[in-house]
């Protein structure tokens, strides 16, 4: 049986409803036992922040600084991934954690929380696209488009930002600051792509 292969792409566009923030605190001591002490003291102001939202990981490093062979202190870093879901809630979380000095912000990146109904969108979409190629293929050819024999997944789903507008910035500045950056919710896109073999009929 002749058939036909081809492959749909869908889109759909939604605000994103989550933001992640990742922060990161840094100290430095003679022995790592004192990175870590001071490390404690700079952090200890910051647990409390978080406590409103969803701390998906912390992560502790310490090890020894070199320079030229030689033991020059040690380095103990606390890294934070921070999810928020009540974006009411970020500005002012990021100007705290700015006002605590960490030694490096990156965010907000932008996400949603249930993208179940944009997928199944997407995928609709996708569908109906690779329907449309089949039965132009089929009409170019003088054929009539026969039943779906299979159809599956192909590379290139997923979700991305339509436009990326997050912060990173190095030893952070005045709190205010961040009251300037404009941190809106921005727009995903969801995207969905799958390959579809039809029959062909005479």
């Amino acid at each position: 049986m002749a058939e036909v292969v081809t492959k749909g792409t869908g889109e759909v566009e939604r605000i994103a409803d989550r933001a992640q923030v990742d922060v990161t605190f840094e100290a430095l001591g003679a022995e790592r036992s004192e990175a870590v002490s001071i490390l404690n003291q700079r952090i200890s102001a910051v647990e409390p922040l978080l406590e409103d939202f969803e701390v998906r990981s912390r992560q502790l490093s310490v090890h020894d600084n070199w320079d030229n062979n030689q033991r020059t202190g040690s380095r103990a870093t606390q890294q934070y991934v921070i999810w928020v879901a009540d974006l009411d809630k970020l500005d002012g979380l990021l100007a705290e954690l700015v006002q605590a000095e960490p030694s490096w912000v990156n965010g907000p990146s932008w996400t949603l929380v249930d993208d179940t109904e944009a997928i199944r969108e997407a995928q609709k979409e996708a569908v109906a696209d690779a329907l449309r190629r089949a039965e132009g293929y089929a009409t170019a050819l003088g054929r009539r488009l026969g039943p779906l024999l299979r159809i599956g997944d192909t590379d290139g789903g997923g979700y991305s930002p339509k436009m990326m507008r997050s912060a990173s910035f190095e030893m952070a500045g005045p709190a205010g600051m961040v009251d300037q950056l404009n941190l809106k919710a921005q727009q995903i896109t969801v995207s969905a792509s799958c390959t579809a073999a039809w029959a062909l009929l005479d």
